[in-house]
């Protein structure tokens, strides 16, 4: 971790509770630096998707304290610089008419506001996030015609057309087989080491992240480990042996 690079998120001893009694997180302290691949390990119901709401600003924290871009959450506004990619991408409504391009414009709207007409650098950008995913000869075809691991890779270049500073991803590979899932992990590392995106990924699989983040967080209510992806394998390993 290099120190000198901008501190894009800082959590300092932060917890929440849903019912205002059992904390559903206690006490998290983490901080992402710009470059960064966070991996956001932990069992289900293990509070990962409670911080990753408390980093969204979905929920607001009790106690502790959120910094984005080094602004205290509260009074942060752009927040077109994080783009968030949700687990629930590949269950898009097969219902609902729209193209790859369309869905990747939407990404644009993050910075334009909804009811400003698209511009031309909008275009421009939507077809550079879908270069950047290699979904750029689908531009035409309807989402809902498209295999799971394809969509995922239209709703990251949706994150990635606001030209976000982080992208946050929820579990994105769930619902997709191996090889699919190894393909869109391949496709992050390359975004975050060719392309220098920073990421947090939220996964329960410590294993294939530790191969590929920069820097990993067990969380289970508190945080039980943060540093080195290589040595949390070995921390958590007999913990984490059974859950795939």
């Amino acid at each position: 971790m290099n120190p000198d690079r901008e501190i894009i998120v800082s959590v300092e001893n932060l917890s929440f509770s849903y019912d205002g009694k059992t904390d559903a997180i206690t006490d998290v302290s983490i901080s992402v630096r710009k470059g960064d691949y966070l991996g956001l390990i932990g069992p289900n119901g293990g509070g990962k998707t409670t911080l990753l709401k408390l980093i969204l600003r979905i929920l607001r924290p009790e106690r502790g304290t959120i910094q984005l871009f080094l602004k205290d959450i509260c009074r942060f506004k752009q927040w077109e610089r994080i783009g968030y990619v949700s687990q629930r991408a590949i269950d898009f409504d097969s219902l609902f008419p729209v193209t790859v391009g369309e869905v990747v414009l939407m990404g644009r709207y993050a910075r334009r506001g909804l009811l400003r007409s698209v511009k031309n650098e909008d275009r421009e950008k939507a077809h550079e996030a879908l270069v950047r995913v290699g979904m750029e000869d689908y531009k035409d075809r309807r989402v809902s015609d498209l295999s799971g691991g394809q969509k995922q890779r239209v709703f990251l270049a949706r994150a990635l057309a606001s030209d976000p500073d982080l992208i946050v991803l929820d579990e994105p590979t769930t619902g997709v087989d191996e090889e699919t899932q190894a393909q869109f992990y391949k496709l992050l590392v390359k975004l975050n080491k060719e392309q220098g995106m920073t990421l947090i990924l939220i996964s329960h699989d410590l294993e294939r992240i530790a191969e590929e983040a920069s820097c990993v967080a067990v969380i289970d209510r508190t945080l039980r480990y943060y540093g080195n992806p290589r040595d949390a394998v070995a921390h958590e390993k007999p913990k984490y042996a059974h859950h795939h």
